[in-house]
C-alpha cells in the first residue's frame, strides 16, 4: 500500500515538474525570438546595405548611394566657374555644370530676398561630399553657402564606371 501511495504522490509532482520545464522552455524560446526580432529590426539598414553591395559585386551592377549630386550656389558666373574648377583640380568630382543667372528667392534676416545667382551642379562620390563641403566653405564668398547633396539612386553602369575612373579612391 505504501508503494502505491508513493506512486500516486509522484504523478502530480512529475506533472508539476513537466509543466515547469515546459513553461521555462517556452519562455526561453519567446525570449530568443524577441531578441532576434529586435536585433533584426535594429540592424536592418546595415544588413540591407550589405546585401545591396554584395549583390552589386556578384552581378557587376551599380551600388545605390555610392554617388551623389551636389548643388552649390554662387553670386556670379565667374565665382561659380572658379569654385567648379578648383573642385575638379582637386579630383573631388567627376564633372561640374554651371547654370548662369538662376533666379532665386530666400529669407535673409527675416526678409524675402530676390536675387540672381549661378548654380553649380557637382557629380561626385558620396564619400567625397564632406571634403567638397569643407573646401567650398573655405573659398566661398558667402558666409553661409548653399551646399546640398542628393544621393544618386540609379544610373547607367557605364556612366558610374566613368565616375569611378574620374575620381580616385579614398
Amino acid at each position: 500500500m505504501a508503494f502505491t501511495e508513493a506512486k500516486r504522490m509522484q504523478l502530480p509532482l512529475q506533472r508539476c515538474h513537466r509543466e515547469a520545464l515546459t513553461n521555462a522552455a517556452l519562455r526561453s524560446v519567446l525570449l530568443i525570438t524577441s531578441l532576434f526580432l529586435v536585433l533584426s529590426v535594429s540592424m536592418y539598414p546595415g544588413l540591407r546595405s550589405l546585401a545591396v553591395r554584395l549583390h552589386a559585386v556578384l552581378t557587376g551592377g551599380y551600388t545605390p548611394g555610392h554617388y551623389s549630386v551636389l548643388l552649390i550656389n554662387s553670386p556670379n558666373e565667374q565665382g561659380a566657374k572658379d569654385i567648379g574648377r578648383a573642385v575638379m583640380e582637386r579630383r573631388l568630382a567627376a564633372g561640374v555644370n554651371v547654370f548662369p543667372k538662376t533666379s532665386t528667392m530666400y529669407y535673409w534676416k527675416g526678409e524675402i530676398q530676390d536675387a540672381t545667382e549661378t548654380l553649380i551642379l557637382v557629380r561626385t562620390k558620396t564619400s567625397r561630399i564632406q571634403q567638397i563641403m569643407d573646401f567650398v566653405r573655405s573659398i566661398h564668398p558667402y558666409s553661409n553657402p548653399e551646399v546640398l547633396s542628393f544621393p544618386v539612386e540609379d544610373s547607367s553602369l557605364a556612366y558610374m564606371k566613368w565616375m569611378d575612373e574620374a575620381i580616385p579612391d579614398d
